[in-house]
C-alpha cells in the first residue's frame, strides 16, 4: 500500500511487516508483478508526486517465513519530467522479460522501461561516495508509443490509466484524461528491441529523418485499433479507470455522474450502462471486474461475471451483470 506522506507498506493480515519512504512526496500508485521465470521473484513499482517512480525487487519466502518479508532499497529508479500517471508491468513479447510502463502527465506517450538490468549493474550511476552506495540505478528508457502519432496539438491527454487484456498480452485499454468526457484507446503494445541497433552507415539528411518519422507515425497510428468517446463525464481533478471484462470482449469505465459504462472493444459502442447503485451525480472512483466462485447450497460452485464499483458517496456496488 501507499499513503500521502510517500510511504510504501507491506502488509500481511493485519500485521504491518515494512515500510519505507522514500517519495518526497505523495505515492499515488503502487503495481505488483510476479516474475514468470522466477516465482519467488515480485517486482513493486510505486509512482510518486515527486515526479519518480521506483522499482522493488522482492523475494517472496514460504508462507511459514512471511512475517520476516522485508520491502528492501529500491533496486532502480525513473526521473521523470512531470507526475506518472499510470504504471503497468509487462512481459515483453520476445524474451518474457518485465518491463515496466509509464504514462506521465502532460504526455501522449508510453513508454517502456527496462528494469531488470538497472537492478544488477550499478556501475552506471552518476554518484559517487556514499551516496553511489544507497541510490538505485536508473532504469533504462528502450522505447516509447505515442497515442496521438498525427496530432498537431502540443498535448491532447494523458493516458490516465492502463489495462492489460486478460487474454492477449500485447493489448492494451487506456482510459485518457480527455475533458469533458473520457475517452478509451485500445492499442496495440509496439514492444521495442531489447538491445540497441546498429547505428546505419547511410548518410542522415533531413529528408530521411522526415521519412523515418512519418514511418514511426504511421505505424503508432495503426496499433490504434479503436478510440471511444465514453460520455463519462469528468474533469481535471477526475481519475480515469478502465477495467477489463474477464472474457476481453469489452471494457467498464468509471465516471462523474454515478454510472459505470460498458464499452464493446471491437466496435467502441456503449453497450452497457450501470445506474441506480451510486448517487446521481457522485464520483465513481474504482472499477474492477473479475470471475466470482459462487457457492451453491449443491454441488460445485458456479462462476459469476461480476463488477465491483467503489464511489464517493461511500458505497461498494457489486454488480451481477
Amino acid at each position: 500500500m501507499t499513503n500521502m506522506s510517500g510511504q510504501l507498506l507491506l502488509q500481511h493480515g493485519s500485521q504491518t511487516l515494512d515500510n519505507r519512504k522514500d517519495h518526497a512526496k505523495y505515492a499515488v500508485k503502487v503495481v505488483a508483478y510476479e516474475d514468470k521465470a522466477d516465482p519467488s521473484k515480485w517486482w513493486v513499482a510505486t509512482a510518486g508526486w515527486d515526479e519518480c517512480v521506483l522499482v522493488y525487487c522482492l523475494n517472496i519466502p514460504d508462507e511459514a517465513d512471511a512475517p520476516a518479508l522485508k520491502i528492501g532499497e529500491p533496486v532502480a529508479r525513473i526521473k521523470l519530467v512531470s507526475n506518472p500517471e499510470s504504471l503497468l508491468f509487462v512481459p515483453h513479447v520476445d524474451s518474457n522479460e518485465p518491463l515496466l510502463l509509464v504514462s506521465r502527465r502532460d504526455s501522449t506517450y508510453i513508454y517502456y522501461y527496462q528494469v531488470e538490468a538497472a537492478s544488477e549493474g550499478t556501475d552506471t550511476r552518476e554518484n559517487d561516495g556514499a551516496d553511489a552506495e544507497n541510490s538505485p540505478g536508473e532504469a533504462r528508457l528502450l522505447g516509447q508509443q505515442n497515442l496521438a502519432p498525427h496530432s498537431n496539438a502540443w498535448v491532447a491527454f494523458s493516458p490516465a490509466h492502463m489495462a492489460l487484456s486478460p487474454h492477449d498480452p500485447g493489448l492494451l485499454a487506456v482510459a485518457t484524461s480527455t475533458l469533458p468526457h473520457m475517452k478509451v484507446i485500445i492499442v496495440r503494445l509496439l514492444f521495442p528491441a531489447m538491445k540497441t541497433a546498429p547505428a546505419s552507415e547511410d548518410p542522415v539528411t533531413q529528408a530521411s529523418q522526415a521519412l523515418a518519422t512519418l514511418e514511426i507515425q504511421n505505424r503508432e497510428d495503426a496499433a490504434i485499433l479503436v478510440q471511444a468517446n465514453t460520455f463519462a463525464p469528468q474533469t481535471a481533478y477526475s481519475t480515469p479507470q478502465v477495467a477489463w471484462r474477464p472474457n476481453g470482449s469489452g471494457v467498464w469505465v468509471n465516471g462523474d455522474d454515478g454510472v459505470v459504462r460498458g464499452i464493446e472493444t471491437k466496435t467502441g459502442k456503449i453497450i452497457a450502462t450501470l445506474k441506480g447503485g451510486h448517487e446521481p451525480g457522485s464520483k465513481v472512483r474504482t472499477v474492477w471486474s473479475g470471475y466470482v466462485a459462487v457457492p451453491q447450497e449443491e454441488g460445485d460452485p458456479i462462476r459469476e461475471e461480476w463488477v465491483i464499483s467503489g464511489g464517493f458517496d461511500k458505497r461498494l456496488i457489486v454488480w451481477k451483470v
